[in-house]
Protein backbone atom coordinates (compact mmCIF):
# COMPACT_ATOMS: atom_id res chain seq x y z
CA UNK A 1 0.00 0.00 0.00
CA UNK A 2 1.36 3.38 -0.81
CA UNK A 3 2.10 5.52 2.04
CA UNK A 4 -0.03 8.48 2.64
CA UNK A 5 1.58 11.99 2.30
CA UNK A 6 1.77 14.90 3.92
CA UNK A 7 0.52 18.26 2.13
CA UNK A 8 3.50 19.85 0.32
CA UNK A 9 3.39 22.96 3.07
CA UNK A 10 2.09 22.30 6.62
CA UNK A 11 1.79 26.09 8.57
CA UNK A 12 1.37 26.62 12.87
CA UNK A 13 0.51 28.86 15.00
CA UNK A 14 3.57 29.27 17.12
CA UNK A 15 2.67 30.03 20.95
CA UNK A 16 0.41 27.76 22.35
CA UNK A 17 1.12 24.99 18.82
CA UNK A 18 4.27 24.38 18.56
CA UNK A 19 5.84 26.08 21.69
CA UNK A 20 4.73 26.62 25.47
CA UNK A 21 5.68 30.09 25.60
CA UNK A 22 3.44 30.65 28.57
CA UNK A 23 6.18 31.11 31.59
CA UNK A 24 8.22 33.66 30.05
CA UNK A 25 5.31 35.79 29.17
CA UNK A 26 4.09 35.22 32.66
CA UNK A 27 7.68 36.03 33.97
CA UNK A 28 7.27 39.49 31.94
CA UNK A 29 4.25 40.32 33.00
CA UNK A 30 4.69 39.90 36.52
CA UNK A 31 7.89 42.45 36.19
CA UNK A 32 5.65 44.57 35.03
CA UNK A 33 3.12 44.27 37.89
CA UNK A 34 5.41 44.56 40.19
CA UNK A 35 6.73 48.03 39.13
CA UNK A 36 3.28 49.04 39.81
CA UNK A 37 3.38 47.37 42.84
CA UNK A 38 0.56 45.07 42.28
CA UNK A 39 0.77 41.08 43.13
CA UNK A 40 2.04 38.65 41.00
CA UNK A 41 -0.24 36.35 38.97
CA UNK A 42 0.13 32.40 38.68
CA UNK A 43 0.46 30.72 35.27
CA UNK A 44 -3.39 29.30 36.02
CA UNK A 45 -4.37 33.09 35.61
CA UNK A 46 -2.89 33.91 32.03
CA UNK A 47 -2.22 30.58 30.42
CA UNK A 48 -5.83 29.96 29.50
CA UNK A 49 -5.49 33.58 26.67
CA UNK A 50 -1.88 33.16 25.86
CA UNK A 51 -3.13 32.75 22.50
CA UNK A 52 -5.08 35.77 22.36
CA UNK A 53 -1.70 38.10 22.67
CA UNK A 54 -0.43 40.86 24.91
CA UNK A 55 -3.67 42.63 25.18
CA UNK A 56 -5.85 39.57 26.51
CA UNK A 57 -2.65 39.22 29.23
CA UNK A 58 -2.72 42.68 30.13
CA UNK A 59 -6.66 42.37 30.97
CA UNK A 60 -6.08 39.44 33.60
CA UNK A 61 -3.35 41.63 34.96
CA UNK A 62 -5.09 44.65 34.95
CA UNK A 63 -8.74 43.71 35.00
CA UNK A 64 -9.25 47.41 36.91
CA UNK A 65 -8.29 49.70 33.73
CA UNK A 66 -10.23 50.08 30.50
CA UNK A 67 -8.38 48.95 27.10
CA UNK A 68 -7.44 52.80 26.81
CA UNK A 69 -5.52 52.30 30.68
CA UNK A 70 -3.74 49.10 29.79
CA UNK A 71 -2.22 50.43 26.29
CA UNK A 72 0.01 51.94 28.26
CA UNK A 73 1.55 48.27 29.91
CA UNK A 74 1.91 47.17 25.64
CA UNK A 75 5.12 47.98 24.81
CA UNK A 76 6.70 47.61 28.56
CA UNK A 77 5.46 44.27 28.69
CA UNK A 78 6.20 43.35 25.06
CA UNK A 79 9.97 45.03 26.11
CA UNK A 80 10.26 43.21 29.56
CA UNK A 81 9.62 40.08 27.27
CA UNK A 82 12.14 40.21 24.61
CA UNK A 83 14.41 40.36 27.27
CA UNK A 84 14.11 36.67 27.85
CA UNK A 85 11.89 35.50 25.17
CA UNK A 86 12.49 31.85 25.38
CA UNK A 87 14.47 31.34 29.11
CA UNK A 88 11.82 28.66 29.77
CA UNK A 89 9.92 28.21 26.80
CA UNK A 90 10.00 25.11 24.85
CA UNK A 91 8.28 22.69 22.38
CA UNK A 92 5.04 21.15 23.08
CA UNK A 93 6.07 16.90 23.67
CA UNK A 94 5.73 15.01 20.22
CA UNK A 95 6.53 18.78 17.94
CA UNK A 96 10.11 17.94 17.36
CA UNK A 97 8.68 14.53 15.73
CA UNK A 98 6.13 16.02 13.67
CA UNK A 99 8.49 18.38 12.09
CA UNK A 100 10.83 15.86 11.17
CA UNK A 101 8.36 13.63 9.69
CA UNK A 102 7.09 16.84 7.60
CA UNK A 103 10.44 17.05 6.29
CA UNK A 104 11.56 13.60 5.98
CA UNK A 105 8.69 13.62 3.14
CA UNK A 106 10.35 16.30 1.28
CA UNK A 107 7.20 19.07 2.78
CA UNK A 108 7.88 22.44 4.24
CA UNK A 109 6.37 23.56 7.18
CA UNK A 110 6.40 27.33 8.61
CA UNK A 111 4.99 29.35 11.05
CA UNK A 112 2.44 32.20 10.86
CA UNK A 113 1.39 33.84 14.38
CA UNK A 114 -0.09 37.13 15.79
CA UNK A 115 3.03 37.54 17.68
CA UNK A 116 5.01 40.37 16.50
CA UNK A 117 7.58 39.52 14.19
CA UNK A 118 10.94 40.23 16.24
CA UNK A 119 9.58 38.48 19.18
CA UNK A 120 8.62 35.52 17.13
CA UNK A 121 12.43 35.79 15.40
CA UNK A 122 13.88 35.02 18.97
CA UNK A 123 11.41 32.41 20.04
CA UNK A 124 12.08 30.39 16.58
CA UNK A 125 15.93 31.04 17.06
CA UNK A 126 15.77 29.48 20.64
CA UNK A 127 14.49 26.40 19.44
CA UNK A 128 16.61 25.75 16.56
CA UNK A 129 14.61 26.30 14.05
CA UNK A 130 15.57 29.36 12.06
CA UNK A 131 16.86 27.16 9.11
CA UNK A 132 14.63 24.58 9.38
CA UNK A 133 11.12 27.17 9.17
CA UNK A 134 10.60 27.90 5.37
CA UNK A 135 8.72 31.15 5.86
CA UNK A 136 7.81 33.10 9.63
CA UNK A 137 4.83 35.31 9.30
CA UNK A 138 4.31 37.89 12.08
CA UNK A 139 1.08 39.64 13.13
CA UNK A 140 2.86 42.58 11.93
CA UNK A 141 3.75 41.29 8.78
CA UNK A 142 0.94 42.93 7.59
CA UNK A 143 -1.98 45.41 8.21
CA UNK A 144 -3.93 42.89 8.93
CA UNK A 145 -3.40 39.76 11.17
CA UNK A 146 -5.70 36.63 12.24
CA UNK A 147 -8.67 35.98 11.77
CA UNK A 148 -7.84 37.58 8.47
CA UNK A 149 -6.78 35.38 5.55
CA UNK A 150 -3.78 37.98 4.38
CA UNK A 151 -0.90 36.02 6.51
CA UNK A 152 -1.56 32.55 5.05
CA UNK A 153 -2.31 34.26 1.54
CA UNK A 154 1.19 35.91 1.48
CA UNK A 155 2.80 32.72 3.33
CA UNK A 156 1.10 31.00 -0.24
CA UNK A 157 2.88 33.70 -2.27
CA UNK A 158 6.27 33.46 -0.92
CA UNK A 159 6.25 29.59 -1.21
CA UNK A 160 4.89 29.41 -4.24
CA UNK A 161 2.09 26.80 -3.47
CA UNK A 162 -2.04 27.71 -3.64
CA UNK A 163 -4.20 27.05 -0.38
CA UNK A 164 -5.08 24.28 -1.53
CA UNK A 165 -1.42 22.83 -1.02
CA UNK A 166 -1.19 23.87 2.66
CA UNK A 167 -3.14 23.14 5.81
CA UNK A 168 -2.97 25.37 8.34
CA UNK A 169 -2.47 24.03 12.47
CA UNK A 170 -3.33 25.84 15.13
CA UNK A 171 -5.02 26.26 18.94
CA UNK A 172 -7.00 29.35 18.91
CA UNK A 173 -10.62 30.40 17.09
CA UNK A 174 -8.88 33.12 15.04
CA UNK A 175 -6.29 30.35 13.53
CA UNK A 176 -9.64 28.11 12.28
CA UNK A 177 -11.33 31.29 10.70
CA UNK A 178 -8.50 32.16 8.71
CA UNK A 179 -7.40 29.20 7.30
CA UNK A 180 -11.36 28.51 6.41
CA UNK A 181 -11.18 32.11 4.52
CA UNK A 182 -7.95 31.32 3.12
CA UNK A 183 -9.41 28.17 1.77
CA UNK A 184 -7.18 25.88 3.67
CA UNK A 185 -7.73 22.72 5.06
CA UNK A 186 -7.09 23.54 9.36
CA UNK A 187 -6.55 21.32 12.15
CA UNK A 188 -7.45 22.51 15.77
CA UNK A 189 -4.42 21.64 18.09
CA UNK A 190 -6.30 20.72 21.47
CA UNK A 191 -2.96 20.74 23.59
CA UNK A 192 -3.02 24.29 23.31
CA UNK A 193 -4.04 27.69 25.02
CA UNK A 194 -7.64 27.63 25.62
CA UNK A 195 -10.62 29.26 27.83
CA UNK A 196 -13.08 27.18 29.98
CA UNK A 197 -15.88 28.19 27.79
CA UNK A 198 -14.03 27.71 24.50
CA UNK A 199 -15.45 24.54 22.78
CA UNK A 200 -12.78 23.54 19.58
CA UNK A 201 -15.57 21.89 17.68
CA UNK A 202 -17.81 24.39 17.46
CA UNK A 203 -14.81 26.70 15.54
CA UNK A 204 -15.73 24.01 12.70
CA UNK A 205 -12.12 22.79 12.24
CA UNK A 206 -11.47 19.85 8.86
CA UNK A 207 -9.93 18.01 12.29
CA UNK A 208 -8.71 18.32 15.52
CA UNK A 209 -5.53 16.75 16.68
CA UNK A 210 -5.56 15.55 21.15
CA UNK A 211 -1.36 16.11 20.88
CA UNK A 212 0.80 17.14 18.42
CA UNK A 213 2.08 13.62 18.18
CA UNK A 214 -1.81 13.11 17.08
CA UNK A 215 -0.85 15.19 13.88
CA UNK A 216 0.67 12.27 12.65
CA UNK A 217 -2.29 9.97 12.18
CA UNK A 218 -3.35 8.91 8.80
CA UNK A 219 -4.88 11.40 6.70
CA UNK A 220 -4.38 14.39 9.28
CA UNK A 221 -2.11 16.21 7.27
CA UNK A 222 -3.33 15.22 4.15
CA UNK A 223 -5.06 18.02 1.88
Amino acid sequence: MKATRFAPVVLFDLDGTLVDSAVDLLNALNIVLAREGRAPLPLAAIRPVVSKGARAMLGVAFPDLDAAGREAFLQPFLDQYELAVADHSTPFDGVEDVLVAIESQGARWGIVTNKPLYLARGVVASMGWSARCAILLGGDSLPRKKPDPDQLFLACEELGVTPGDCIYVGDDERDIVAARRAGMKSVAALWGYREAHEDPAAWCPDAMAQQPRGLLAPGLLVR
